[in-house]
């Protein structure tokens, strides 16, 4: 009787251990995000689910074209998924679809379909991000609600793991 009491004990541990050590990651280390608008095609399709790397961001600074995932600034209850095209201190704008930064075109080889458009030129303040999803005519982005104050980020999209024929990293 006493060996059942100590395997069901053993096993009891376990589990609350490996529940303990799934919240400590999925708090800290690495997320998962559905993706349920059309905003980031071709890059994420409806229907995806990434991981997101939340541990990144405290060894390495945001950079343009990063995948983030970031606490909507309208609505914080709200995650966004959008890519980071202007930093702070940068002056963005946009001609006919057409980004530029600082005065200078951006290559952008990851958008769905020709985009178009007008905005700015602003100025990105300090600690903010300007992001756009890559479906640009089909995106609610900071050309509509403003910048991403740097405390709403949540981390960097770093891998599509479902749908499997989906599988990939994303760059």
């Amino acid at each position: 009787m006493s060996g059942e009491k100590s395997e069901l004990r053993e096993i009891l541990e376990s589990v609350i251990i490996a529940i303990i050590l799934a919240l400590i990651i999925r708090a800290f280390i690495v997320e998962a995000f559905y993706i349920p608008s059309e905003s980031m095609t071709p890059t994420l399709q409806v229907g995806d689910r990434i991981l997101v790397n939340k541990f990144l961001y405290r060894f390495r600074d945001v950079q343009r074209k990063d995948l983030i995932v970031f606490k909507y600034p309208v609505d914080p209850q709200r995650d966004f998924i959008k890519r980071v095209i202007g930093l702070g201190g940068d002056e963005v704008e946009i001609i006919s679809g057409d980004v530029f930064i600082n005065g200078s075109p951006i290559e952008e080889d990851y958008l769905g379909g020709n985009a178009h458009g007008y905005y700015g030129p602003e100025k990105v303040p300090e600690d903010h991000y300007f992001v756009l999803g890559d479906n640009r005519n089909n995106s609610e982005d900071s050309r509509y609600w403003g910048f991403v104050p740097e405390d709403n980020i949540v981390g960097e999209a770093f891998v599509v793991y479902w749908p499997l024929n989906r599988l990939s990293r994303l760059e």
